[in-house]
């Protein structure tokens, strides 16, 4: 078996939440605001988990062990924040069933994941796999969502 990298681990999360986001956006153009409703509330609370497992446990420990603090886990963060806002902005429509609104913000969201995503992959979590030795340990803590 081959050995977990950050950035194979890491990418089939994305790929994960991408689909939820997906599926809960499309029930929504449908107006199947049930499933929409519960689909969407599913991926943002994947989407946080995803950005506390970097926030807590990756992030850490790649600045650890390369003394970079203001570098690209910096803009992660900054960009987490960003969507985090839109999430806020997005539970809002929701609430309200405004969908022309759910839709315009969700592609803008999945606009800003997929920059967000494109950078981590090609280059934060390359970046992560030559610096950090333990791989292993930090993928199966950020499986368990446990900080150190």
């Amino acid at each position: 078996m081959l050995t977990p990298t950050i950035t194979t681990y890491m990418a089939s999360h994305h790929k994960e939440c991408d689909e939820q986001f997906a599926r809960a956006e499309e029930s929504v153009a449908n107006d199947d605001w049930e499933q929409g409703l519960e689909q969407w509330s599913e991926f943002a609370k994947e989407l946080e988990s995803h950005f506390s497992r970097e926030e807590d446990i990756l992030f850490p420990e790649f600045e650890t062990a390369t003394g970079m603090t203001g570098g690209p886990t910096q803009m992660m963060r900054m960009e987490h924040e960003q969507m985090r806002a839109l999430v806020v902005e997005i539970n809002k429509a929701a609430e309200s069933k405004d969908k022309d609104q759910f839709l315009a913000l969700t592609e803008t969201l999945m606009i800003t994941m997929q920059q967000h995503n494109m950078k981590e992959e090609q280059i934060l979590y390359p970046m992560t796999d030559q610096s950090l030795s333990n791989a292993v340990e930090i993928i199966e803590r950020m499986r368990n969502n446990q900080a150190s």
